[in-house]
Parts: C-alpha cells; sequence; structure tokens
C-alpha cells in the first residue's frame, strides 16, 4: 500500500476536521465577524493549528531521530503542542477580535476551548506518529527481507564454488593421495571437509558471528588449501583474544581468502602471503602480495559487494578496499553485539 503524501493529508484534512470542530464549537462569538461563517472561522483556526504542531512534531523528529529517544520524543511534542494549541487558539481569537485582552485575564476564558483544540491535536498526532511507526516499520520488514536474500546469495556464491567440479576434483584427487601416503593425515583433511560444509549449514539463518567462530572455520578452509599448496600458501594471524569476541557476518573471511587464492598465482616461486589482523578502532584487514594470474578462473564478481550490501545493514559501516604494485589489502569494521 503506498501512503498519500503529507501535504495531501494536511490539506484535505484541514477543512475536514475544521468542518467538524464547527459544530461542536458553534459559538455564537463568532457571529462578530459578519460575513464570514463559523465554519470558515473553524478552518482558519485548524490550518494555523495544525501547521503548528506538525512543525513541532517534525522538529522533534529529526532532533530525536534514533529508536532509543522515542520515549523523549512523544513526550516533549505532546507537551509543547498541548501548549501551543492552548496559546495559539487564544492568539488567534484575539487578532480576529472574538475575545478582548481583557476577557482572556480569566482563566476559565484562556481554557475555553482546551478540550476541543487538546483532542484535535491528539487525532493530528495520532496521524503523524501512525504513519511514522508504520513507515519505520515497513523499512525494517524491508531491510529484513533484503538481508535473507543476501545471506542466500552468499551462501548460494560460497556453496556453488566450493562445489563445483574444480574444487571436489582437487579434494578428492588430494584425499586420494593422501589415502596411499598418509592415512591420518587423510582421516583429518576428511573430516575437516565435511566440518567446512558443516559451518555453512550451521550459520545460513545468522546475520552475526564471533570473530573467533569465523577464524576457526577459515583455519579449516585453509588447511584444505594448504593441502594442494603445502609449502607456498603461507597465513599469518594477530588477532588478540578480546578483540575476538567482536562479530562479522558469516563466511566474510572465508571469502576474504578465497579471493586472494583465486586471484593471485601461488607457487614455489611465488608464494602468496595472507595476513590477518585487527587495527585500531576494532577495524579488520585481510591483505595478500599482489601476484595476479594472467587467467583468471571464472568469476560472478559479487564477492566484495555482497559483502558490502551486508556490512551496510548494520549501520554506515564502510568497507575500504586499497591496493599497490606490491599488495592488495581489504578492511573492514567489526561488529559490537550488544547484549540484552
Amino acid at each position: 500500500m503506498k501512503w498519500p503524501r503529507e501535504k495531501y493529508i494536511r490539506w484535505i484534512g484541514i477543512p475536514l476536521l475544521g468542518f467538524v470542530i464547527s459544530f461542536i464549537t458553534n459559538d455564537k462569538s463568532h457571529q462578530k465577524l459578519g460575513m464570514i461563517s463559523n465554519v470558515t472561522i473553524s478552518i482558519i483556526f485548524t490550518a494555523i493549528l495544525w501547521n503548528g504542531v506538525y512543525f513541532i512534531i517534525m522538529f522533534y523528529r529529526r532532533k530525536y531521530s534514533s529508536v532509543e529517544f522515542t520515549a523523549k520524543r512523544l513526550v516533549i511534542s505532546a507537551i509543547l503542542s498541548a501548549l501551543f494549541l492552548i496559546v495559539g487558539a487564544n492568539v488567534i481569537r484575539l487578532v480576529m477580535g472574538l475575545v478582548t485582552l481583557k476577557e482572556l485575564t480569566s482563566l476559565r476564558e484562556i481554557l475555553h476551548y482546551a478540550h476541543v483544540n487538546i483532542v484535535a491535536g491528539i487525532l493530528v498526532s495520532s496521524i503523524y506518529e501512525g504513519t511514522y511507526f508504520f513507515g519505520k516499520w515497513k523499512e525494517s520488514v524491508q531491510l529484513n527481507e533484503e538481508l535473507k536474500n543476501q545471506q542466500i546469495r552468499t551462501q548460494f556464491e560460497v556453496l556453488q564454488n566450493q562445489m563445483s567440479p574444480h574444487f571436489l576434483f582437487n579434494s578428492l584427487n588430494t584425499l586420494t593421495t593422501l589415502i596411499a601416503e598418509n592415512p591420518e593425515i587423510a582421516i583429518d583433511f576428511t573430516q575437516t571437509l565435511s566440518e567446512v560444509y558443516r559451518y555453512i549449514l550451521q550459520n545460513k539463518e545468522k546475520q552475526l558471528v564471533t570473530l573467533s567462530e569465523e577464524l576457526a572455520f577459515s583455519e579449516s578452509y585453509l588447511y584444505l588449501q594448504k593441502m594442494r599448496y603445502p609449502d607456498n600458501l603461507n597465513f599469518s594471524c594477530t588477532i588478540n583474544s578480546t578483540q575476538k569476541d567482536l562479530s562479522i557476518p558469516p563466511l566474510t573471511l572465508q571469502m576474504l581468502i578465497e579471493n586472494a587464492i583465486k586471484h593471485n598465482v601461488v607457487s614455489k616461486k611465488m608464494p602468496l602471503y595472507i595476513e590477518v589482523g585487527v587495527k585500531e578502532n576494532e577495524l579488520l584487514f585481510v591483505k595478500n602480495n599482489l601476484q595476479l594470474k594472467k587467467t583468471l578462473e571464472k568469476s560472478t564478481k559479487t564477492g566484495l559487494e555482497n559483502i558490502k550490501k551486508r556490512f551496510a545493514f548494520f549501520g554506515d559501516n564502510e568497507i575500504s578496499i586499497a591496493q599497490s604494485d606490491g599488495s592488495f589489502s581489504v578492511t573492514l569494521p567489526l561488529i559490537k553485539v550488544e547484549q540484552a
């Protein structure tokens, strides 16, 4: 359902509400204006007061836009709107000659229309806050759906890469050789291969995992890759225990390591070095020496874009990519999850 623009709601609602209020008040004093009808007076009142309440609501909505300030915003907006309705209504009455300054010295006269104006104010505020909360709810639902779709794409991409004939051929070929040469390592290889798939299946519904979980999974993935490049693939990790409690979207680290292996030469003459660490301000980096292959494996080119979109879901978390003649690095923010 597409909601109409606010200005249309306002300019349709003002005459409609003014018409209704004219029958509620129906004050004989309004006849002082001669040809101006009771309905016209009510519409003028409603237009000025409605717009005043609207600007109060919009001002504090911008000032306290965060969800954590919702209660504070509502209380302040309600108090100021009520004061504006009481004071504003009497100022309009005075300007229009519906009441004298002497009459406004009486508290009873000041509050003469307070109940009608406050009820109308509550109605107007409810319309704006109701549509605002509905919009936020709709936005959160859309973001959740986008994240789910992004997770499905991530799972599909990783599983597709690992289940490709090339990956299976190399894994099974390595396993066949190990069975003949070193059965114990062959058993470890088979168990690690199963752990890789188990991790993916266990975390397919999760939005975040701890860095320690992601590191353990990536080490299992690297174990399989080092079977192909035993002395040519080097990995170092400098992350302390407290940093490992921070979180990232699942499979992020594995995808970055996989990209490094996929796009660079890994040989005895040109070994590949992959370094993972945490900089200041809780920024995780994955860095490798740059020695690009002349002919690259077929790629969907969605890995880094996929990571960017998933990090964007958790706020203003920018991914930094740096490339020089000798190195390539990706830096991304670690996410701190507040425990309820």
